[in-house]
């Protein structure tokens, strides 16, 4: 460790943070991670301060907790299939300006999908902001600056990603929106997607008597990981072989080894995917995972 580097043990990490940025001027370098933050980097002053909670991790299977930029997470995946994969819940119950800040994230796959209510977004040579409203998703390609604007009130999204844990970093340079708008151009060999659910056109799916909404992930990714809203048109029961992937209830039921699944109720499935009792308006986001690194 360099002389000026010091290491500062604390119970409260949001408190901490809060201090040091407010008070005594030093600004976040990076946070990690963000569903559960435990470390913090910050510089100021000639020195580089390390913020690291002393207290164990709140993240408990199924409950809401405190994530990053005041955004609340509920962990969808339990053991995370060996900290592969991370399935986030993420909530913001008040409406309004979201207390975040320019940043990216060093990981393999990312995409974030607007599960209830809207929030506005810019990104990296995208263009101006934007809202992503129920139905919509975005691919947030490996180390894609972006920020988080505003959201309404009680906005959920499903957050999907591969590593689970991995570092988020500001970035102080970069001023968003960009005046450059690069719609093709590829940040860690993918491209930005952004999924708007009102223009899309459902598509026949693999299996008959399915359609499916095909967001475009995966040939952004070039076929690494993909993602697709898939429903039923006068069936009652699925059965399908597949890869592994990452099952979200978005609306309606079904049953899934004689248990009820419905709205909001998520799963992993590795081979065969196999579904009973669907319910007519039952709609199921379906994100295929990246291969287990080694």
């Amino acid at each position: 460790m360099a002389s000026s580097d010091v290491v500062v043990a604390c119970a409260d990490l949001d408190a901490a943070l809060a201090f040091y940025t407010d008070e005594l001027g030093f600004r976040l370098l990076s946070i990690f991670p963000a569903d559960d933050p435990a470390v913090a980097t910050l510089d100021g002053h000639r020195l580089s301060v390390r913020l690291e909670r002393s207290g164990p991790a709140a993240v408990v299977d199924g409950t809401w907790q405190r994530g990053r930029a005041g955004m609340h997470y509920r962990d969808l995946i339990s053991d995370r299939l060996g900290g592969h994969f991370i399935a986030s819940h993420i909530r913001i119950p008040d409406g309004g300006p979201v207390p975040d800040y320019v940043h990216y994230h060093e990981i393999q796959f990312q995409m974030i999908y607007c599960y209830k209510g809207w929030v506005r977004v810019v990104y990296e040579d995208q263009g101006p902001p934007f809202v992503l409203r129920a139905g919509d998703c975005v691919l947030q390609a490996p180390g894609i600056r972006h920020r988080v604007l505003e959201s309404s009130a009680n906005l959920e999204v499903v957050e999907v990603g591969s590593p689970a844990a991995h570092l988020t970093c500001v970035d102080h340079e970069l001023s968003l929106p960009t005046a450059e708008v690069r719609p093709d151009r590829e940040f860690g060999g993918q491209r930005f997607v952004r999924h708007v659910a009102a223009e899309a056109d459902w598509q026949p799916w693999r299996i008959d008597g399915f359609e499916n909404r095909d967001t475009g992930i995966s040939g952004a990714t070039n076929d690494l990981a993909g993602a697709n809203v898939v429903r039923p048109i006068g069936r009652t029961s699925l059965r399908v072989d597949i890869e592994l992937a990452f099952v979200f209830v978005l609306v309606g039921s079904a049953t899934k080894d004689a248990a009820a699944l419905t709205a909001g109720d998520s799963f992993v499935v590795d081979g065969v995917l196999e579904l009973g009792e669907l319910s007519d308006e039952l709609e199921l986001l379906l994100v295929t995972l990246p291969p287990r690194a080694d």
